[in-house]
């Protein structure tokens, strides 16, 4: 028979066993997606509750359903390469056609980096709650060319405007056309994400709403020049959205970034200009630290912008 002692021994064995697996799981990316590749065939995590918790994916509450991410290889004629679909899905078993909202990387990120700290938890838990219509998030490996065709035979870009709504389309989400209703975006990402909103406006097909973490907003040549995503000063301004304020007019735009951030120039001078519906700056510096503080507010602010089901 076990003693007290025994017993007590035994569960703080396991809560440092889980804490040093959370960890591990956790890594440098808010979804945990290095353990959540092996669940990715059957969308289901390979945790248990515990550890789905740590890792942010699931709700600590019994009445939340678990969010689900699923990570596919699929070939884009656009980048000419293969890359990776993320899809994170507010429960394992949402209604067709399912409303989607892009989620843009940041420099030297991919499709498994592209999302804050404890996003998927937040967006089940309130869609469970009903706090916000259902919806989801889909992110895709970008590069590193700014989401544009910084390089020849390399279209970023044309990828997310042609390529994403036919395989969102074909996993039966986004609706029958499988557009992305909106656009999010983490630094290099959130420079992506207005630059997708502009195309989209181009095109006379706006999204519903835009929205930037820490965009890459820099107000310097000699800055982004570093970058080499851009063949010269001109180029940089013809897409640059500080130069084009007027592009979203319109689109219901949220803007986020911590003071210490060293794009905090940029981003005041968007705020100043363009009159953004959220328009959020705190104490913080550039990364997950700043950008998981307002997880909630994100899922929010898109939450208000899910297109109505017919």
């Amino acid at each position: 028979m076990d003693t007290g002692d025994d017993k007590g021994g035994k569960r703080a064995s396991a809560r440092r066993w889980i804490s040093r697996r959370s960890v591990l799981i956790a890594g440098a990316s808010g979804l945990a997606v290095t353990g959540l590749a092996a669940g990715s065939a059957t969308g289901r995590l390979p945790f248990s509750p515990a550890l789905q918790r740590a890792a942010g994916v699931t709700s600590p509450t019994p009445t939340a359903q678990p969010g689900v991410v699923r990570i596919e290889r699929v070939f884009s004629a656009a980048r000419n390469r293969e890359i990776e679909l993320l899809t994170m899905l507010p429960s394992k078993s949402p209604a067709p056609g399912l409303p989607m909202s892009l989620m843009l990387h940041g420099l030297r990120g991919n499709a498994r980096h592209a999302a804050p700290t404890g996003l998927l938890k937040q967006l089940s838990g309130e869609v469970s709650r009903r706090a916000v219509p259902a919806f989801g998030f889909v992110a895709v490996d970008g590069g590193d060319n700014y989401w544009h065709e910084a390089h020849p035979g390399d279209n970023p870009m044309a990828m997310l405007l042609e390529e994403v709504p036919r395989w969102l389309a074909e996993r039966g989400l986004g609706g029958t056309d499988g557009k992305p209703f909106a656009c999010a975006g983490l630094s290099m990402g959130g420079f992506g994400a207005m630059l997708y909103a502009r195309r989209r406006v181009e095109r006379r097909d706006p999204p519903a709403a835009v929205a930037a973490l820490a965009p890459a907003l820099m107000t310097s040549w000699s800055e982004m020049s570093k970058r080499k995503a851009f063949r010269d000063a001109a180029d940089w301004a013809s897409m640059d959205p500080l130069k084009n304020i007027a592009a979203l007019r319109g689109i219901p735009t949220a803007i986020y970034c911590g003071t210490e951030d060293d794009f905090i120039g940029g981003v005041r001078k968007y705020i100043t200009e363009a009159h953004p519906a959220v328009a959020h700056t705190a104490r913080g510096r550039h990364g997950d630290g700043f950008n998981r503080t307002v997880v909630p507010s994100l899922v929010s602010f898109l939450g208000k912008h899910v297109p109505k089901a017919d």
